[in-house]
């Protein structure tokens, strides 16, 4: 069967589509943008964690904190993954960081995100971010729909973008069913797939959050297991509102800051019935969406402010680097690191914006926060 016949599996005549990975380039073109996709959650979350004035949104703050550092462990899987494979994981490359606002690096098209406030349009974000695939079809999630329009997807293929998905969930499934057909090929011809050097992963010791630890990736079973916790944690497992450790998922945690109410045991989808969940839109410092460094006015305090924040976090970028290329105990600190920006983030949010009345000033994130000074 060739490439260009194979179909993936388990599919009806009706909803079967071509594969896409076939080669370890196609895989090397969807792990960078699974790396550069869970990365590009973070400077979204942190901005509206730190926008929530002290000591307000306790509940807030709280799954929003909590979904930041499972991004973090996210974006560590990947890595994994990609090292056991012996692909190079960069994220200080100039072109790492996204220029808000941005559609996510899978390629959906029907919202942008940005970096912005805590808001009721900063939620429906986070919920566009994480939605859970649709109903699956023939008893699976993968649904690649070439030609859906704008409005309706959500994710796409970086190497054909008339391939797209409905969710991450449906994206990592292609990541899954290409690193099968590359294990069994690759063994097929007396190769390894999985030939990366072990010293690069990131095992649990070194990297461990409430909703679980660091997968250790040394062959087929394990790379899968690392992807389904991603998928698991973002959109739930099995069509159902909880992950597989019993957690809610990032989508319905974000879902109760909507509905203003929490989820409790036996609750469906939708419906929470658990306590309410106090939100307060309005103790919020109001930042700039989506700043440039070239919108702040030369030598004034909060230029200044908005370099070192930009040159602290392309310093960050490079020691995950450093942390995914051989040095996996530097991931003991990357957590406290990430939380120690709000420093210099606060330097910025708590400042009016020179030149726009009523707007504070905002952390800036844009390409080339990946180079080292």
């Amino acid at each position: 069967m060739t490439q260009q016949t194979l179909l993936l599996e388990n599919r009806t005549a009706e909803t079967q589509l071509p594969a896409e990975i076939f080669t370890r380039a196609d895989l090397e073109a969807y792990l960078n943008a699974a790396l550069r996709l869970e990365h590009a959650t973070i400077p979204p979350y942190l901005t509206a964690l730190y926008s929530l004035h002290p000591g307000s949104n306790s509940d807030a703050q709280h799954l929003i904190r909590v979904v930041a550092v499972e991004e973090m462990l996210h974006l560590t899987l990947v890595a994994n993954v990609m090292n056991a494979v012996g692909l190079r994981v960069d994220l200080a490359a100039d072109d790492f960081v996204p220029n808000y606002p941005a559609h996510l690096p899978s390629g959906e098209i029907d919202f942008l995100v940005s970096v912005q406030p805590f808001s009721q349009a900063a939620v429906t974000t986070f919920l566009n971010i994480e939605r859970p695939a649709k109903a699956p079809s023939a008893g699976k999630r993968l649904l690649p729909r070439p030609d859906l329009g704008a409005g309706t997807v959500l994710a796409a293929s970086p190497l054909d973008p008339s391939v797209r998905y409905y969710s991450i969930g449906e994206f990592y499934e292609e990541i899954d069913r290409g690193l099968r057909y590359l294990d069994r090929t690759c063994r097929e011809n007396g190769e390894e797939l999985f030939r990366g050097d072990a010293s690069r992963q990131v095992a649990p010791e070194y990297f461990y959050s409430g909703g679980g630890g660091a997968v250790v990736v040394h062959d087929l079973a394990t790379a899968l297991q690392a992807l389904e916790l991603i998928t698991e944690q973002g959109e739930g497992l099995g069509g159902g509102i909880y992950d597989g450790a019993g957690e809610l998922s990032h989508y319905y945690r974000f879902e109760q800051i909507q509905l203003a109410r929490y989820y409790q045991k036996g609750d469906i989808a939708g419906r929470p019935s658990g306590p309410r969940l106090e939100v307060d839109f309005s103790a919020v410092y109001p930042v700039a969406i989506d700043a440039k460094l070239a919108d702040y006015p030369a030598g004034s305090p909060v230029r200044e402010a908005a370099e070192r924040f930009h040159q602290t976090y392309a310093d960050f970028l490079a020691y995950l680097t450093g942390a995914y290329n051989g040095e996996p105990q530097k991931l003991l600190d990357a957590v406290p690191w990430m939380f120690r920006l709000r420093d210099d983030i606060n330097r910025l949010i708590r400042n009016p914006f020179p030149g726009r009345p009523g707007v504070n000033a905002s952390p800036v994130f844009e390409p080339g926060a990946g180079e080292r000074s």
